[in-house]
């Protein structure tokens, strides 16, 4: 038998009252205040005045800004070609995941700027290296233009859970 006013069975009525309460209670309690953005600055990012974080965490993400491969504490990019650039720009993505208590593990996502497309193979090579279980999803493409003349540049996304 239909309810007219409603449109439904006389069976769904309670069902139908049981739903309107369960939402008109969840739209009455607190709602958990979301987490505010923590932004990190390695030393030499701040002792340069780059402008930028390194990394920025909401929630259990973090976001790392691009890394390049300049050697530690320096704005000096590693010599040696695309190999040694994308190395140490590796290296730098490793640096500031464990500053903030992350590993290449919790990578999920890694976009990679090349000066050169040609040069994605090599890259590849060295990538492979850091990157061998968890294969993080990836995009590469190539810019007309990186910082200091770089060949690479690197940026992540972690998953980094409650920690």
């Amino acid at each position: 038998m239909r309810d007219p006013a409603f449109g439904e069975t006389a069976m769904c009525r309670p069902l139908r009252a049981v739903l309107l309460a369960l939402a008109a209670l969840s739209a009455a309690l607190p709602t958990p205040a979301a987490e505010a953005p923590r932004y990190y600055r390695a030393p030499a990012t701040a002792e340069a005045d780059l402008p930028f974080s390194d990394a920025v965490r909401v929630g259990n993400l973090l976001f790392l800004s691009g890394q390049i491969g300049v050697l530690p504490g320096t704005l000096e990019l590693a010599r040696g070609g695309i190999a040694a650039e994308s190395k140490q720009a590796m290296e730098n993505i490793r640096a500031v995941l464990a500053a903030n208590g992350a590993s290449l593990d919790d990578v999920v996502k890694c976009t990679v700027f090349l000066a050169d497309i040609r040069d994605w193979p090599a890259f590849n090579a060295v990538y492979r290296d850091f990157f061998r279980t968890h294969l993080p999803a990836r995009s590469a493409l190539a810019a007309s233009g990186l910082a200091m003349g770089a060949r690479v540049e690197v940026e992540c996304v972690a998953a980094v859970g409650g920690r």
